[in-house]
């Protein structure tokens, strides 16, 4: 029987003859799909984007869109053993820096992992080794990709420690994990992930579950170190609010695709797609007088076994009408350019959408 690899081509046969990107991270139709006992779970099923040194792309979208199971996707990190028996079944393309990730050998992609790219996990508290100091979990990230003594990679750390805020730090790098409070656990796994000075970081959900003084030093600290280091962020998340922060572009998911992508001034200012819209209508505005209550998005994510026909978001569209002969339930849209370097996924013709923006949405948020 010929041997698969996980992007399901004869191990050692190209997955693809498209041309090698010129962007420093590309996807091309990535899905990820997880076999279970109630049927095959798209979490994301034909995700595209590019994204360049020195910039930050914002993944938003509510639980269970496919955010994170992207960035573990980009990382290598679906693995057998999380799932039992069943594999998870990976196929597309992801070019980071001129290297094709799914057909590469595992070995390949785990001396990139950590070196050229690096993720902030969600939860530190769970990704922290509960039975180790940070300085010995950070040596050992470090003395993976450099052949170093404990000694140099111990002031490494403590370096490391110090840049991300930690106060005494030559004191805390013995301190274990659940000797750090929720914030610091975070800076943290921030001076893990950038010890090697990866070229791509990854930061999924970076401030839940932190008060909103701690957030905007995290926040703060991302965009500061992205600056030192010039590496390449992606950030996710379901707080529009963080994004607008950092983000150069936007990408919107929605039932493991994407339905709107560009760049976040024209997401913001100039949505193309009811569910962005409906993302704004959710986020509360400081910065001005709120005249009505928040508008919530009606009903809830779908299943991702079973999408819906047509548009995923069909069911919850207040819109899903205004295109005819019910086109909206029956077949899938596309993403279509509707600016410069703007795309979106709705049957509704352009001059509807700006209509319902500028005279329904615009005026309410």
């Amino acid at each position: 029987m010929t041997e698969l690899s996980k992007s399901g081509a004869a191990v050692g046969e190209p997955t693809s003859t498209s041309p090698a990107p010129t962007s420093f991270l590309e996807v091309r139709d990535l899905k990820v799909h997880f076999p279970t006992d109630d049927g095959l779970v798209k979490s994301v099923d034909g995700l595209s984007f590019t994204l360049e040194k020195g910039k930050t792309l914002g993944i938003v979208g509510e639980s269970g869109s496919g955010k994170s199971v992207t960035s573990l996707g980009i990382m290598g990190l679906h693995t057998a053993g999380q799932y039992g028996k069943r594999k998870a079944r990976i196929s597309g393309e992801i070019w980071l820096d001129g290297t094709e990730l799914l057909s590469a050998d595992p070995d390949e992609v785990r001396k990139l992992r950590g070196r050229e790219m690096s993720m902030i996990f969600q939860d530190p508290l769970s990704a922290l080794h509960p039975y180790y100091t940070i300085g010995q979990q950070i040596v050992e990230a470090y003395r993976i990709h450099h052949d170093v003594d404990k000694k140099t990679a111990k002031k490494r750390a403590v370096e490391m420690l110090d840049r991300v805020g930690i106060p005494q730090p030559d004191k805390r790098v013995d301190n274990y994990p659940h000797e750090f409070s929720g914030g610091m656990r975070q800076r943290a796994m921030i001076a893990m992930s950038l010890v090697n000075n990866p070229e791509l970081l990854i930061a999924d959900e970076p401030t839940t579950a932190l008060d909103v003084t701690v957030q905007a030093q995290i926040l703060d600290l991302i965009r500061d170190l992205q600056k030192e280091f010039g590496s390449a962020v992606i950030i996710i998340t379901h707080d529009l609010g963080v994004v607008a922060e950092l983000a150069d572009d936007i990408l919107v998911m929605y039932g493991g695709r994407c339905v709107e992508r560009g760049p976040a001034d024209k997401v913001f200012y100039e949505p193309r797609h009811p569910y962005t819209w409906g993302l704004l209508g959710s986020m509360p505005r400081l910065d001005r007088e709120q005249q009505e209550r928040l508008i919530p998005v009606k009903g809830s994510p779908p299943s991702l076994i079973n999408i819906p026909s047509g548009c995923a978001f069909n069911p919850r569209c207040p819109y899903a009408d205004v295109p005819k002969d019910n086109v909206t339930r029956t077949v899938r849209p596309e993403l279509a350019e509707v600016g410069s370097r703007h795309w979106a996924a709705c049957h509704m013709t352009q001059e509807q959408r700006e209509r319902i923006w500028t005279e329904e949405i615009a005026p309410k948020l």
